[in-house]
C-alpha cells in the first residue's frame, strides 16, 4: 500500500443519499498538514489567491458548517485513494476510485454535472464539474506535476459562479503527498451575498443573535485541518 502520511482519527457524519452512493457513515478522515518550516503556514493549506497573488484567509464562520463537514469527508475519501494508489495515474483513474470510495461512504454526488452559463439573462452555454457533491460544492480531479496554476483556479471559479456555489476543491493526485495537492477555490460573490443576508437577518432580529456572526480571529477554514 502506498504510504501518504499518518492517518488522523475519522471524521464522523451522516452519509447522504443522492445521485450515487449508498449506505451511511463517515469517511476515514482527512489529512493534517505538516509545517513547511520557518514558522510559516502549512503547505497543505493551498488557499485561494486574489488576482494580485495575495493569500486570502476566509473565516470558518463565513462558510456553512455543514459545507465544511462534507468537504472534509470528501478529502478523507481522496486521501484514502491516494494512500492506496499513490501518484502516476491519469485523472480519470483517480476519479473512478474517488467515486467508488464516496459511494462506500454514502456521499451523494453527480458526475460531469453541467451548469448553464448566463450572459445578460441569456443562456450562452454550459460548463461541467467533474463531481458535484451533495448539491453543495464541486470537486475537480487532477493529476498535474507541480502546483496547480491560476488557469485551473479560474476554470473552477467559473463553475462556482455558474452554479451559484461557495466552494470548490481541486484535488491533485500527482504529488507524493496529497496534502500538497489540495487547493481551495472560493466564489467571493456568493460568500459576500450570504454574509450580507446573514447580517441583515441579525440586524432585523434580537440583539443576542449577534453572536452568530462574530468572526473568530484565528478560526480560518483549512481543508487540510480535518481530524486535528
Amino acid at each position: 500500500m502506498y504510504n501518504d502520511f499518518d492517518r488522523r482519527p475519522p471524521i464522523s457524519g451522516s452519509g447522504g443519499g443522492g445521485y450515487a452512493g449508498g449506505g451511511s457513515g463517515g469517511s476515514n478522515g482527512s489529512g493534517g498538514g505538516s509545517s513547511n518550516g520557518g514558522g510559516g503556514r502549512n503547505r497543505g493549506d493551498r488557499s485561494d489567491r486574489g488576482e494580485r497573488g495575495e493569500r486570502r484567509g476566509v473565516p470558518l464562520s463565513e462558510l456553512d458548517p455543514s459545507l465544511t463537514a462534507i468537504s472534509h469527508r470528501v478529502i478523507g475519501c481522496a486521501r484514502d485513494v491516494h494512500m492506496s494508489m499513490g501518484p502516476g495515474y491519469e485523472p480519470s483513474v483517480y476519479r473512478e476510485a474517488l467515486k467508488h470510495e464516496m459511494s462506500a461512504q454514502g456521499i451523494a454526488f453527480a458526475v460531469n454535472h453541467a451548469f448553464s452559463v448566463q450572459y445578460k439573462g441569456v443562456t450562452v452555454g454550459s460548463i461541467a464539474a467533474d463531481l458535484f457533491i451533495a448539491d453543495r460544492f464541486v470537486v475537480s480531479v487532477a493529476a498535474i506535476a507541480g502546483e496547480i496554476g491560476s488557469a485551473e483556479r479560474h476554470q473552477l471559479r467559473s463553475v462556482l459562479r455558474s452554479g451559484d456555489l461557495e466552494l470548490g476543491l481541486i484535488i491533485n493526485f500527482a504529488g507524493r503527498l496529497l496534502k500538497d495537492g489540495l487547493v481551495r477555490v472560493l466564489n467571493p460573490d456568493k460568500i459576500a451575498y450570504l454574509k450580507n443576508q446573514q447580517t441583515d437577518s441579525v440586524t432585523d432580529g434580537a440583539a443576542e443573535s449577534m453572536d452568530a456572526i462574530v468572526t473568530p480571529g484565528e478560526d480560518v477554514y483549512d481543508p487540510d485541518a480535518a481530524g486535528r
